[in-house]
């Protein structure tokens, strides 16, 4: 009997066309840990506003980034995951599914049932821990395989932000780009909710969202904020950058709630007119380039930074399906 090995990541639509952007925008916007109102709430919001306004210029997007071969963020998650399954060998069944949209997680589990695995490691490719990710995707795992009729061990490794090899990976993608040549480093991160980031803190402690700016304490595990902090950290010492010549901030906001700060756009903005001609850009909450990576920062920050006086926004590429990465992902499910 082999062990299950699952990894899976946030999702794309099948295709950049209208119809299937809008089916994908719908699955992923009405998951009840992505916008947390109420249902009713939520249900007018994305299929009677949200969705019909965003899906063409989601669309278009989606099609200034698509390749011949499909979507970057599959192609990357599929080669990752056959070199993962190369190294883990005969033991060990590895397969791929998305949280949105193909490969289903029902339809990946449906096999993992068939095989009859006596175990299974979930691992879902988001360095920081956010219910509205993560824990979204260990719950739809866990409602799908309570109903089977044998249950295996289950066990879901719910982060690995600090983890060495994760950050050594990220390191390694730095090494082809000269540091110095650069007027400031940004540190990107998907943004959340700030009602997220207190929900986090439900054990009766109150969320002092300036706290984990500072410092990281083992509590501030499940913190996404403190998290990404903390990753941040760790590469600054690891690239050598002195203080004042990095900026952590976090992108992709999302309505008029308050989302946590400093907002990406608004820095790269603020870089530009303080001089800044050269700006390099990780993307430190992704694994995968995806639409966030290409698009938001390739182009829209590109965009923001020379119509404010910056020349260019040059992005480092993500951790993809890297040989070092595809290594780091077995040895962060062997601990596991």
């Amino acid at each position: 009997m082999k062990k299950g090995v699952l990894l899976v990541n946030l999702g794309t639509p099948d295709s950049p066309e209208v119809s299937d952007v809008g089916k994908y925008l719908t699955e992923f916007l009405n998951d009840e840990r992505v916008i947390d109102f109420p249902y009713l709430k939520r249900k007018l919001l994305v299929n009677g506003i949200i969705v019909p306004f965003r899906k063409k210029a989601s669309a278009k997007s989606y099609q200034e980034l698509w390749t011949k071969d499909g979507s970057p963020l599959l192609i990357y998650s599929e080669g990752l995951t056959q070199k993962v399954a190369n190294l883990m060998g005969e033991d060990y069944s590895v397969k791929l599914a998305m949280r949105y949209q193909s490969p289903s997680i029902n339809g990946v589990l449906s096999e993992f049932e068939k095989e009859g695995v006596s175990e299974l490691i979930v691992l879902p490719l988001y360095p920081q821990y956010a219910s509205s990710s993560t824990g979204s995707t260990i719950q739809k795992v866990l409602e799908t395989v309570q109903k089977w009729e044998n249950i295996p061990n289950v066990k879901s490794i719910s982060s690995f932000f600090d983890h060495p090899k994760f950050i050594d990976c990220v390191v390694n993608r730095a090494k082809q780009f000269n540091l110095e040549e650069y007027d400031h480093v940004l540190f990107s991160y998907h943004g959340l909710p700030e009602r997220h980031i207190k929900k986090s803190h439900d054990n009766g402690l109150p969320c002092d969202l300036k706290k984990c700016e500072v410092r990281f304490e083992p509590g501030m595990k499940y913190c996404y904020k403190a998290a990404c902090y903390q990753t941040t950290r760790l590469l600054v010492e690891k690239l050598g950058l002195k203080e004042g010549r990095y900026s952590l901030a976090f992108q992709s906001r999302l309505g008029k709630d308050p989302w946590i700060q400093p907002y990406s756009d608004v820095v790269v903005e603020e870089l530009a007119k303080k001089g800044c001609k050269k700006l390099l850009a990780f993307s430190a909450a992704f694994t995968a380039d995806c639409l966030e990576t290409i698009f938001e920062i390739g182009v829209e920050y590109q965009e923001i930074f020379e119509e404010h006086g910056g020349e260019k926004v040059t992005l480092v590429p993500s951790l993809n399906d890297g040989d070092d990465w595809a290594e780091a992902v077995v040895d962060i499910i062997k601990e596991a």
